[in-house]
């Protein structure tokens, strides 16, 4: 089987940049991934990338085997996972078309297989800092070496779907000071912290969400329109990131485990 080091959620737009695409099918212990994995090469980096929605976009945020895609990467060799999404802004200073490098996660999300420890070993895995800060400040400096306007960190509020937000819910996660929300980083970055890979979570903001500042409520048209303008800065973007990810980490992902798992000789519960 191909290898890779760095996996890509993104779409068949990623594959005109990539010359002599590999597809390959990748088999799980949770079923199938989102679709077949495409394999190149950007400037000696080996990358894999899929399409989390399928490449026909015919699957919805809630029904996505996230398990099964991380899985996937892993089973390949992949170290670090960039994610990309689109986002509403809960600011009304995060205007679309930026981006936002989140650095914190808050789950509404309810019916999704979120974790790979299912037992009989309990693991508790840290998510106090869920983002890699190495890929995090790589896609900063990046991106604002590129002009594009980046902001270095961010709280996404990751919600069911495939509904959008009322303006109640909405007008509640603005006041709690949260700044992005969409419906696929979780439970991305938590699978990929249990792999004991770097997760780096870049949201491109498509719209305003609903009741920020009396704003028109998003809607589908609006999203898909505004991530179409943005794709070609977003794929950019990312190809200039995979150039300068440092061949070995510096960063403490890798040992995500460590002192997480449980062992049979725990003291005995009251």
């Amino acid at each position: 089987m191909p290898t890779a080091e760095i996996g890509v959620f993104g779409g068949s737009g990623f594959y005109s940049l990539v010359p002599d695409l590999e597809q390959i099918e990748v088999d799980t212990p949770y079923g199938a991934p989102s679709d077949s994995l495409a394999i190149g090469e950007i400037e000696g980096r080996k990358v894999a990338f899929m399409a989390r929605h399928n490449r026909a976009h015919t699957i919805p945020p809630h029904k996505i085997n996230y398990r099964a895609n991380l899985w996937a990467f892993k089973s390949l060799g992949v170290t670090r996972v960039l994610a990309p999404c689109a986002a509403g802004s809960l600011k009304p200073y995060i205007h679309p078309g930026h981006f936002v490098v989140c650095d914190q996660f808050i789950d509404r999300t309810r019916a999704r297989n979120d974790t790979f420890f299912d037992g009989p070993q309990v693991t508790h895995v840290s998510a106090a800092d869920p983002y890699c800060p190495e890929l995090r400040r790589l896609a900063t400096t990046t991106g604002a070496a590129a002009g594009l306007t980046m902001h270095p960190n961010g709280t996404m509020v990751v919600i069911e779907g495939p509904r959008f937000s009322t303006r109640a819910e909405s007008a509640f996660h603005s006041s709690q000071g949260w700044d992005a929300v969409s419906m696929t980083q979780y439970p991305e970055v938590t699978l990929a912290r249990e792999l004991q890979m770097c997760f780096s979570g870049i949201a491109l903001i498509t719209d305003y969400d609903s009741g920020i500042d009396e704003i028109a409520p998003v809607s589908a048209a609006e999203v898909v329109r505004v991530f179409g303008e943005s794709n070609e800065r977003l794929r950019r973007l990312l190809v200039s990131l995979i150039v300068q990810i440092p061949k070995d980490r510096g960063c403490e992902c890798g040992n995500s485990l460590a002192g997480a798992t449980l062992s049979n000789q725990q003291p005995e519960e009251a």
